[in-house]
């Protein structure tokens, strides 16, 4: 009777020690994918900061693009402008003025 005991004793001892390494190595395994998933997600926001810092050199750019496009739309409506590209495409002249020419 009392080697039954025992061994009831033994057997509850086992399977309690199996339950615990079975919830160990889950514990271990979740441990795992979480570090392994971490890490990719580490990859990504180094990946997603290089292009916002991309993204924002390209706005940058634009911005002065638009600078130099702004500025240029104000002196294409300038009087300055005008005379210029009157006397480029047309060929007009001032009142004094004398223009002189090549002979090819």
């Amino acid at each position: 009777m009392q080697k039954k005991k025992q061994n009831d004793k033994t057997k509850s001892m086992n399977s309690t020690h199996g339950a615990m390494l079975v919830i160990v190595f889950v514990a271990l395994v979740m441990l795992v994918v979480m570090l392994i998933s971490g890490y990719a997600l580490q990859q990504k926001i180094s990946g997603n900061e290089s292009r916002v810092q991309e993204l924002q050199g390209l706005i940058d750019s634009e911005s002065e693009r638009t600078t130099e496009i702004e500025e240029l739309e104000e002196y294409m409506q300038s009087d300055e402008y005008l005379e210029q590209e009157a006397k480029d495409r047309l060929g007009f002249v001032k009142d004094g003025e004398i223009i002189f020419k090549e002979n090819n």
